[in-house]
């Protein structure tokens, strides 16, 4: 799987039933224009998941090599676990809402992002892939793919979406790539 396609996956679908994707549906209740939020999350992902991302890379270069592998597929599956764990939605604050959608939502995507699943999914995949561009572009838009739906089509959709089921889903490709990982470095197969 290269870096783009692993990056939009794990995202994706990690992102399902998180706390950014009830912010998402708090601003479109709040706001009666679609684009301003989806602007929003755009630059706040770019922003929050570049410097992730940097750091992903450098981390990368300072770990020992015979390290990297075994710290990175420990950490996907980490991840894998703590997807099991729901989330509160602790990130509102409507304070913001006052200088408008566009700045609202990147402030506050940006700072809920920050310590969150998604954020240390790109620090990982950064580490793991030897494309930080491509880790960054894929991580944004599996955020997109995550929270455009909801914007759009709010309550309805999430009424629809077994919440157990994405968590679930989430933490089996989390934990696969953890094997992969791991298989690779038992076997002598350099990152990239």
């Amino acid at each position: 799987m290269d870096a783009f396609l692993a990056s939009t996956l794990a995202v994706a679908i990690a992102e399902i039933g998180d706390k950014t994707q009830l912010l998402s549906l708090f601003l479109a209740c709040r706001f009666a224009h679609r684009t301003p939020i989806v602007l929003g999350i755009l630059v706040a992902t770019l922003l929050n998941h570049a410097l992730s991302a940097l750091l992903g890379a450098w981390l990368a270069e300072v770990i020992p090599a015979g390290w990297l592998p075994w710290i990175i597929a420990g950490s996907f599956i980490a991840i894998a676990v703590w997807l099991l764990i729901p989330d509160k939605d602790d990130s509102e604050d409507s304070g913001l809402l006052r200088f408008g959608a566009f700045t609202a939502t990147t402030v506050m995507f940006f700072l809920a992002e920050i310590g969150d699943k998604t954020q240390i999914a790109t620090v990982v995949l950064a580490a793991r892939y030897d494309n930080t561009l491509m880790v960054v572009l894929g991580t944004t838009v599996g955020m997109l793919l995550a929270n455009v739906p909801i914007i759009m089509a709010g309550r309805w959709l999430m009424d629809r979406m077994p919440l157990t089921t994405a968590r679930i889903a989430a933490c089996v490709l989390f934990i696969i790539l953890g094997i992969i990982t791991l298989w690779g470095a038992y076997n002598g197969v350099q990152l990239s």
